[in-house]
């Protein structure tokens, strides 16, 4: 085989999304570097970071993720209730804005970097790659109630996790071989059925969200590496946003996935060493799940 393309793939969950910080830890401190991220929603946010300078990647997102703007967000503070969304998206801007460290265009990335977006005009799927990068990563992430839509050109997007939670696709079809997931923890779990009419929606936009990552990940060719990092966590209820909000939830989830990341990478590492368990392997390690 020729030389491989490594992309690490970061995929959607709003303050889930932290423990893509401990996963950076984990791949970084084994010399694995992406040439390139494709992101959706806080996986756009924190893979534009980590494409704008991979050497400074986790001094900017850690401080990112600590910052007033962090709180703001993950606190539900500045909550504008009866509105068509209740949250201001300049705590956002700001926050993303720093971890860029004056990147502007797509083109000024260290890395070359994709995020995903939901057109509501088209009802469509839509990967921005070139020009202004803030408007697009905010449009990957517009939560509908939570951010308003984004405006690009003449279409408004919402966010991408509505259709392209896991990118997984996206990044082979750019050509990469070496696919690092950078989950938020959802598919770690089983669902079960909702106990309440509260839970519907949730229920049925994560099997939406697993059926197309579960699609994505078969259709991946041979040769393909698929390494699906592990955050850790112990069940579905430990994963629910309700527990992960405060700082001190934020930065433990960091370090738990930063764990659970490295031990699964190790396990690989001595797997790959030795010729008789890599015998008869499938072509696409899906190890993770």
């Amino acid at each position: 085989m020729g030389s491989r393309k490594v992309a690490f793939v970061l995929g959607g969950g709003g303050v889930l999304g932290a423990v893509q910080v401990g996963m950076l830890r984990a791949v970084l401190e084994r010399g694995i570097r992406p040439d390139l991220v494709v992101g959706t929603s806080i996986g756009a946010i924190n893979g534009a970071i980590i494409a704008a300078d991979v050497d400074r990647s986790l001094e900017r997102l850690e401080e990112a993720w600590s910052s007033k703007d962090a709180r703001t967000l993950t606190t539900g503070m500045g909550l504008r209730p009866g509105r068509a969304h209740v949250m201001s998206p300049e705590p956002l801007r700001r926050m993303l804005a720093y971890g860029l460290g004056g990147a502007a265009d797509f083109e000024d990335l260290e890395v070359e970097f994709r995020c995903c977006a939901a057109s509501v005009e088209r009802a469509a799927e839509h990967w921005f790659d070139a020009g202004p990068l803030v408007p697009a990563v905010l449009a990957s992430a517009a939560l509908p109630g939570l951010f308003p839509a984004v405006r690009i050109g003449d279409e408004h997007f919402v966010d991408g996790g509505i259709v392209n939670s896991i990118p997984v696709g996206q990044a082979a079809d750019a050509g990469a071989t070496d696919l690092y997931v950078m989950q938020v923890g959802r598919i770690e779990h089983a669902l079960t059925p909702p106990r309440n009419q509260f839970e519907n929606a949730r229920v049925a936009f994560e099997i939406s969200r697993r059926h197309r990552f579960a699609r994505d990940t078969a259709g991946l060719g041979e040769g393909t590496r698929l390494h699906v990092l592990p955050t850790g966590t112990a069940s579905a209820r430990e994963n629910r946003i309700s527990r992960n909000l405060s700082p001190a939830a934020v930065r433990r989830r960091m370090a738990t996935a930063h764990g659970a990341a490295s031990a699964y990478l190790d396990r690989e590492e001595a797997r790959r060493r030795e010729p008789d368990l890599g015998a008869g392997a499938g072509p696409v390690d899906r190890a993770g799940h």
